[in-house]
This record gives structure tokens, sequence and C-alpha cells, in this order.
């Protein structure tokens, strides 16, 4: 799950990280009464997406950049009209855009140098580790791939946390001196508590900045939540904006199945996330393109796999479905059973191609066949990808 900029200034105030005064405002005049709040000259303008590259974005009537720096309430709520409503469209939106519905007011500062700040959890060492770089306001895979020199790199201890004295390594490593290494290291150590506190699996500040009046402040932030964890995150979760979602996703997550979209044309249906990887591997591996990652998990009901038949039809490049389950947890029966309801339920007219073992698959492979439908059935992982790529060929 990702949040807002305006958001992730909620969460920097509410563990004490240092970041300039902001308000969000929702109309022209919400923005202008933000900015005569804030008060001052110096003020910046941000139209508020999931998406980078706001600066140098375009909006569909033509207004030129979703970031702008103004000074004056009047001019806020000018600019802010012509942002709200708008989409958006940026190098990371894709030509579609977003709309925006929201924008952020904060007061600007004026930097001496941007630096680079970043927790996260790095898979390769299975552990929480901290990037940080001199070279602020750019993408870290060109600084890593241009400069790996410029980038330090610190492991977090797994039950003793980010130390301070790893926060005094960072912000000498950063070019920091004097007071503000003591700015600093009570920014980072804010930081840590916030995102372990939070169960983040990502937080990137982008710039972090160091002002002209010596301070050390956080600018922009990427927030990245561990979704296993939001159960217990009722504040962060409240935050979620699905207009800013694949519908699907959120369509798919309302059900409890875990789906991902992709550009092919070969829908999957399987249960486990592994499985589900070697799925679309061998769709591939024999010349098809997979349209989907969909997890429908050990124990989905037959309301579950009627559900996720609707999200996959939902995408109209889907030519070809195929459905794999292992029946572990599962009963291969009903599972059956659940496919036969939904193809009866959304008139399904594509092939389709079923592969069932484990768990009562006798059972499930006689009520598929019985069902009178045009369904294929396949005895192995090989032959139901041969058979739906070879299905999808024939589809006009």
């Amino acid at each position: 799950m990702n949040i807002h900029e305006y958001q992730a200034k909620e969460l920097f105030e509410k563990f004490g990280v240092a970041t300039p005064a902001g308000k969000v405002a929702a109309t022209a005049e919400e923005a202008g009464a933000a900015a005569r709040e804030i008060g001052g000259t110096g003020l910046v303008v941000k139209a508020q997406v999931h998406a980078g590259g706001r600066g140098k974005g375009t909006f569909k009537n033509g207004f030129k950049g979703g970031v702008h720096v103004i000074n004056t309430a009047e001019e806020a709520q000018d600019i802010a009209g012509k942002m709200l409503g708008q989409t958006l469209v940026t190098h990371q939106t894709g030509p579609e855009g977003k709309l925006v519905s929201k924008v952020l007011i904060a007061k600007s500062v004026d930097i001496v140098k941007e630096l680079y700040f970043a927790i996260l959890f790095d898979r390769s060492k299975s552990a929480h580790s901290i990037i940080a770089s001199t070279e602020g306001g750019m993408n870290i895979e060109e600084v890593a791939e241009k400069t790996p020199e410029k980038i330090t790199k610190v492991p977090v201890h797994p039950t003793m946390g980010l130390q301070p004295y790893q926060c005094r390594k960072i912000a000498a490593a950063l070019g920091l001196k004097g007071p503000l290494i003591n700015q600093a290291v009570k920014l980072f150590s804010s930081l840590w508590n916030l995102y372990s506190k939070s169960d983040c699996s990502l937080v990137e500040v982008n710039p972090l900045a160091v002002t002209t009046d010596g301070q050390v402040v956080a600018l922009d932030a990427k927030f990245n939540f561990d979704d296993n964890a939001l159960y217990r995150q009722k504040e962060v979760t409240a935050m979620r904006d699905t207009s800013e979602e694949d519908p699907r996703e959120v369509a798919a997550s309302d059900f409890g199945l875990n789906y991902i979209g992709l550009d092919g044309n070969i829908a999957c249906l399987v249960n486990g996330a592994g499985l589900a990887m070697a799925t679309m591997d061998i769709i591939k591996l024999h010349g098809g393109e997979p349209a989907n990652f969909l997890d429908v998990g050990g124990g989905a009901t037959k309301d579950q796999v009627a559900s996720a038949f609707k999200i996959i039809l939902g995408d109209p490049n889907v030519k070809g479905i195929l459905v794999n389950i292992f029946g572990g947890i599962m009963d291969c029966n009903v599972i059956a059973q659940g496919i036969i309801a939904a193809v009866n339920e959304v008139g399904l007219t594509l092939p389709l191609v079923v592969r069932l073992e484990g768990n009562n698959v006798e059972a499930g492979k006689a009520t598929l066949a019985g069902s009178g439908m045009a369904i294929l059935s396949a005895d192995g992982l090989t032959d139901a990808a041969q058979k739906i790529v070879a299905a999808v060929a024939n589809v006009a």
C-alpha cells in the first residue's frame, strides 16, 4: 500500500521527523485558506498523486507542472484551481495519467544541499538496511549505476534496531558537520522509529535537504507498507486511496485475493504464490503471455473463485484462462463447483483450461466432465500450458 505526500507529512509529524509545515486542500478555496494559515512567502503547491516526476508533468488541460512555487494565498488558490479535477501525466503515470483530487500547500525552503536517505527491507540480506547518498534529488537507481561509490549502505540489527553510532556514521558519509550531525542523528532515529512501528517495507526521503538556515529536513517521501501487517495498522489503513489503485486489485483485495495485472492475454487463476509464479513461467516457456498474477490462497471458496473470474474478465486483453489448482487444504471438487458456478454466472465464452491435482481430485475432474461445458482438462502443468497457448492462438 502506498500513501500520498500529505499523509507522509502527517506521519512525519506524529513521529517527530523534521519537515516543513504543510496542509492538504481538496478545493481551490481550501488551498487559499491553507496558504494564509501557513503564512509568509515562498510556498509550494504540489499535486497529490501516487507518481513521481510531478514537477515535470503536464495536465491534459494543457497546464504545465504538478509542482509550483507561489508567494500569496491568491496564487495558491489560482494554481490549485488549475490542478484539481484535472489529469496529470508524468513519466510514471503512463499516457493515461492520474486524476488530481487534492493538493498540498507547504512551506518551501532554500536548499543548500540535497541528500538521499531510505530505509528498506533488503531481501538479498533478509534484513532491514539504510541506503544513503550525497546525490539527493536523483533516481537512486541511476546513482547506483553511474556512481556507486556515492552510496552508503548500513545494515540494521533485527533486534537492536538502528544505533546512534550508525546514525553518526551515515551523517558523516553524507558530508554533514557540526550541529547538522546532531540534527541528522535525531531525524534518522525518528525515521527508523516510524518505519518499524508502522510496519513499513520502504521509507524513502528524496530529497533530504540541508537548508540555508542550517536545518536538516525531510522534504518529500515515498512509503510502502507491509500488506500482511495492515490488520494492526488501522491508522495507516485509513490512509488508503483506492482511486489511485488498479480497480481489479482493489476488487481482489475485497475478496481476500492477491491480484496483479500484467500485459499478456492468458489469465491465470492459481492457489499459492509459488505455484502462480511457476504457472506464469511455463506459459512463457510455451510461447504465451500471462495476463495476471492471481493467487486465490490455500482455502478458497466457491464465491472467491467466482469473484476471481469476474476480476479476470475485467481485463479486455484476456483471450483465455488457465486454472491451476493443487488441492492440499483445498478440496478440488469444491474448486470444480466454483469454476462451474463462475462460468455460468459470467457467461464465459473464452477458452478455459483447468488443471487439478491433490485432495479429492478425481471427484473434481468428474464434476467438470459432467458439467457439459467446454472446459479443457489438463493432466499436468506442461499439458495445461500447451493447451491454453494453443487455444488462445485460435481466438480472433
